[in-house]
């Protein structure tokens, strides 16, 4: 199963080719990221009721912090600016001890047609206990959370 993340492109997130830049997609699979995965506020408002997958506390004084160890980026083709938001699918394809690789495919808004995909992307996530600075495992209620997503995870295109 995946989530599926609307993302509304900004203007300044074209570069100078008329196509998003290379570094501005970093920060729209960001913005993808903490929508799915952090809590920002009460959990029993309706927009976190949404997103089951919401459970690390992303306040300056929280316990936990979410620290990226690695990340790849394939980019499939050039991607225009695009009035509706963007779908960004995310899924789990590993979920270790305290680190989980979040996989994702960028796309064109859901309901349009043709559906292309421009990006597909890879993020390590370890998570890190705040007071020790040292990694945590992942908990029982994040595992629960985040089991209904596990999928295989992407085969990237390799270059000799």
């Amino acid at each position: 199963m995946r989530l599926h993340v609307p993302i509304q492109l900004r203007w300044s997130d074209l570069d100078a080719y008329g196509h998003v830049n290379n570094a501005s997609m970093l920060k729209i699979l960001e913005e993808a990221r903490v929508f799915a995965f952090w809590v920002d506020g009460d959990l029993t408002s309706p927009d976190q009721a949404a997103w089951s997958t919401a459970v690390i506390d992303a306040g300056p004084e929280a316990d936990t912090k979410s620290v990226i160890s690695r990340q790849e980026i394939e980019y499939v083709r050039s991607m225009p600016y695009i009035r509706q938001p963007i779908d960004v699918e995310l899924w789990i394809g590993h979920l270790g001890g305290a680190s989980l690789d979040v996989y994702y495919e960028v796309k064109t808004p859901q309901g349009v047609e043709p559906r292309l995909t421009f990006v597909k992307a890879s993020t390590t996530l370890v998570l890190v206990d705040a007071a020790t600075d040292r990694p945590r495992r992942i908990d029982a209620r994040e595992r629960e959370a985040w089991e209904p997503y596990l999928e295989d995870p992407l085969t990237f295109r390799r270059r000799a």
